[in-house]
């Protein structure tokens, strides 16, 4: 174990600040700063707030994750941090504190995919990937089927949402239930006491024509929105568990539908689920149910590891080091779009020399002193 490489990474695409440190697979730290209270008031992340809530989190949160994992920032052999996909404000606050700290550590710097941090977290609770490995990543921001035949450089989209996320549907659905923010776990919670064959809620994108691995969840989030309102109108009490339950089960049918079908037509025996809704019970039961009819078998996360954290951007990184994955330049920047494709964001080959220059900086040694001495 002590020669597998000790990653610290960050992770700020939306409103987690999220300090991981990993070596190899193993996990020596979560640490984690959560706004959502701050966003909670505005019905959504806003994403002024988060940066802002970043930038005070920060600091604070990378020596938690220190502490916690028992190691000085001069033992880690790189930084890893999210470049992309996520909110450009967020990703900024990430991707220059992790700059600032690989240059004054004299450490590899390493820009990491969200998506595929999100897969390559099950490492650290099921073992090494398969390769290749078939993952549903469902999430606020993001519904996909990927299919990666190696985490650190090749992973092909299978299909992704049109419209509204996963996540984002369950949002939206709390709102005109008024159950306030975020939605998914309390529509998991009232779920349980509701019947998800109550109501009859459409499956978008299911019929034999449609794309095989998309999702569209808008016509779904219309049509709830509308019976609820026809309801109200009506002077009717609306059933909130009933409309919770079914609306549920309409999102989880279609992913785990879709999901499976990927992996046959694939030939791929195991699935991966990652991501926020990840967490969703219904989501996991329905999903162990349908792979192991189809014998496949099912790789989830816990809870904890399944929402944005640091862990997932140290489990990638750990993972480029151990490949020797070229790190990025020092010009690495944020992408709120960074395609899937791109699991990292490649510069020249760590440039030794580049940071002997940088040595005899006689204030950049200062710093380094008051620091980490």
């Amino acid at each position: 174990m002590a020669d597998e490489p000790l990653v610290l990474g960050i992770e700020t695409s939306c409103d987690e600040t999220g300090v991981g440190i990993v070596r190899g697979t193993t996990l020596l730290a979560d640490a984690i700063a959560s706004s959502v209270d701050e966003h909670a008031r505005f019905g959504g992340v806003v994403p002024e707030v988060a940066s802002r809530a970043h930038l005070e989190a920060m600091v604070p949160t990378i020596e938690r994750a220190l502490k916690e994992a028992g190691v000085s920032a001069r033992d880690l052999d790189g930084i890893a941090v999210t470049a992309g996909p996520g909110l450009a404000g967020a990703l900024l606050v990430g991707v220059s504190a992790a700059k600032s700290y690989a240059y004054a550590l004299g450490k590899p710097l390493y820009g990491v995919n969200h998506l595929a941090s999100h897969i390559c977290v099950d490492q650290l609770e099921h073992g090494r990937l398969p390769e290749p490995t078939m993952a549903l990543l469902v999430s606020g921001g993001h519904s996909s089927l990927l299919l990666a035949p190696d985490i650190t450089a090749d992973v092909r989209p299978m299909g992704a949402t049109i419209d509204d996320a996963a996540g984002e549907a369950f949002d939206k659905i709390a709102r005109v239930l008024q159950l306030g923010f975020p939605g998914g776990p309390v529509i998991d919670r009232l779920a349980r006491e509701g019947d998800p064959s109550a109501i009859a809620f459409p499956r978008g994108l299911t019929g034999p024509r449609d794309a095989p691995y998309d999702f569209s969840f808008s016509g779904l989030k219309t049509s709830v929105a509308r019976w609820i309102e026809a309801k109200r109108n009506a002077g009717e009490e609306v059933p909130v568990r009933d409309v919770a339950a079914s609306f549920q089960e309409a999102v989880v049918d279609v992913l785990t539908r879709k999901a499976v079908r990927a992996c046959k037509d694939e030939g791929v025996d195991h699935l991966m689920i990652g991501g926020g809704v990840a967490a969703n019970s219904r989501l996991r039961a329905l999903a162990q149910e349908r792979c192991e009819r189809a014998g496949i078998r099912l790789r989830v996360p816990r809870p904890g590891l399944c929402t944005d954290n640091g862990a997932m951007v140290a489990a990638l990184g750990a993972e480029m080091v151990a490949r020797d994955r070229p790190a990025s330049d020092w010009e690495l920047s944020a992408d709120s779009s960074l395609p899937v494709t791109e699991p990292h964001v490649p510069g020249q080959a760590y440039d030794h020399q580049h940071q002997h220059q940088h040595d005899h900086d006689h204030v950049h040694e200062v710093a380094k002193d008051n620091l980490y001495s």
